[in-house]
């Protein structure tokens, strides 16, 4: 057969297209977010108290990683009081010598963004009890989680592994009175690492307001 110039054209078109993919799929991966079961990754950054922490000052213990923004109706559904949902858990973590790291990865400018003051005060003024209120306005920590909503839910395990990714709970709702009948799937993964088993659910759907990133 012979090969003309619109072959040719046309050959190099399905070159281009499938360089393309090729790169989109290799951007796609580079962007992914961690699989469950795998190392969780490393991170380091400025508290609302003025230190820097990373993961690796928690080797040996659970953490849970919280993704927070004030503003968001969702949020607001965990942290109203009476039941005061969210402060409860990370509560009960902190009874149980798990590290509960909150996130805030709202860009400046945008809804929930918080500087160290207004992040405490934050904290206070709901009586909240996170360990660690992390800053993230340039969103480094949160891209490298994958974290996509507010809030957004990871577990880590003691020896580093991703145990959980996604809802707090069953009920992907911004009323408060759905938390009495949800399954919390935060305290059923803590429950089953205490146990010495793996976690039952250890990926869901994160439900919530976007990530206001920069």
């Amino acid at each position: 057969m012979q090969i003309t110039r619109r072959h040719l054209s046309l050959a190099a078109g399905m070159a281009a297209a499938v360089a393309l993919t090729a790169g989109a799929l290799i951007a796609s991966t580079a962007q992914a977010a961690p699989a469950t079961g795998t190392p969780a990754p490393a991170f380091s950054g400025v508290t609302s108290a003025g230190e820097t922490i990373s993961l690796a000052d928690f080797a040996g213990r659970t953490v849970v990683m919280e993704w927070t923004n004030d503003g968001c109706p969702f949020v607001k559904k965990h942290y109203t009081a009476p039941p005061s949902n969210m402060q409860t858990l990370q509560k009960n973590a902190a009874a149980d010598d798990v590290v509960w790291i909150s996130v805030i990865s709202s860009a400046e400018g945008e809804q929930g963004y918080a500087d160290a003051a207004r992040a405490n005060e934050l904290t206070a003024s709901r009586g909240a009890a996170p360990a660690h209120v992390v800053l993230d306005a340039e969103g480094t920590i949160g891209r490298l989680y994958g974290a996509k909503t507010t809030p957004h839910m990871f577990i880590i395990t003691p020896d580093g592994n991703l145990a959980y990714d996604g809802a707090i709970d069953s009920k992907s709702s911004a009323k408060v009175a759905d938390i009495d009948t949800a399954t919390n799937y935060v305290t059923a993964a803590l429950a089953d690492l205490e146990a010495g088993k793996p976690v039952a659910t250890p990926v869901t759907k994160p439900y919530g307001c976007s990530v206001k990133y920069k």
